[in-house]
């Protein structure tokens, strides 16, 4: 469905998440990510509680236990959380996992079976706590996997190649190699015929990834931050304002680069931790 969909915008958990015919939404708290407008301290990296079609989801855990500490300042019990999903295998969307395990004792973990495999930037380790990597709570994902109540998780094989590693490395045959970013995977939602779709960090591409999904609404980082503000960012602007996705950007899209998208992309937020939102379709 691409058509007119309502965002309802808050920075507060004060709202019910029902529409005005009764029908439920898709809504969306930034946990934490690289900007706070609201007080709320912030970190190089993003976690997102998602509410949906009855369920309460954990999207990546940030880089530290900071994001479980904003739940608790935001009334957010991550307790009842029943579904997590960490989007790829980088300590600033999975660092803070262990925290996780030890708040909520139930929830599966989603993760892509690459997710643990080593990841680099030149030296310096960028991967997953690797001691975690025997939890019965984790769910190692190879594949489209149905989740049940309009959730799916995609893996990155759905997507094309990345055009760019961004310098990133992986170990592959004993040897580092540039990123091809296997290890992402997305989350789809469709809530009374809107589809949404949460990416972490998109390193596969983010206008490959649109191109996969079409989403209605799309949430996430777009990997932009280390771009010059010049025509090859143009033209990544233009593929992604002629498709009829709404954005909802964040973390490593970056702030000078957000704001020179946001001159090209008239369907373009940034959105901040603490920010509370709610994807409406156009049933209203």
């Amino acid at each position: 469905m691409h058509g007119s969909f309502f965002v309802y915008w808050t920075n507060a958990i004060a709202f019910d998440i029902m529409d005005l015919k009764g029908e439920r939404s898709v809504k969306i708290t930034v946990l934490t990510e690289d900007t706070s407008l609201c007080g709320l301290p912030s970190e190089h990296g993003l976690s997102l509680y998602i509410e949906a079609n009855g369920r309460k989801i954990l999207f990546d855990t940030g880089q530290s236990p900071l994001f479980s500490e904003n739940a608790e300042r935001l009334g957010i019990d991550l307790s009842l959380v029943d579904t997590a999903v960490i989007s790829h295998g980088h300590y600033d969307h999975g660092g803070g996992l262990k925290r996780f395990l030890e708040l909520n004792k139930t929830a599966p973990v989603y993760l892509s079976r690459h997710a643990f495999e080593p990841h680099y930037n030149g030296d310096r380790y960028i991967g997953l706590d690797l001691s975690l990597l025997d939890c019965d709570r984790l769910v190692l994902t190879d594949g489209e996997l149905d989740l049940g109540d309009g959730l799916t998780l995609y893996p990155a094989s759905v997507t094309p190649e990345p055009e760019d590693d961004g310098g990133l490395t992986m170990i592959k045959n004993g040897e580092k190699a540039a990123d091809d970013f296997i290890h992402e995977q997305y989350l789809k939602i469709v809530e009374n015929g809107t589809k949404t779709l949460i990416s972490g960090c998109s390193h596969r591409g983010i206008s490959g990834i649109t191109a996969a999904f079409k989403p209605d609404a799309l949430v996430g980082g777009f990997h932009f931050m280390k771009m010059e503000l010049d025509e090859a960012l143009a033209e990544k602007a233009e593929r992604l304002s002629n498709t009829e996705t709404s954005f909802f950007t964040c973390h490593c899209t970056g702030e000078a680069q957000f704001g020179f998208l946001k001159k090209h992309v008239k369907r373009l937020r940034y959105i901040s931790t603490g920010d509370s939102f709610e994807i409406k379709g156009d049933l209203l």
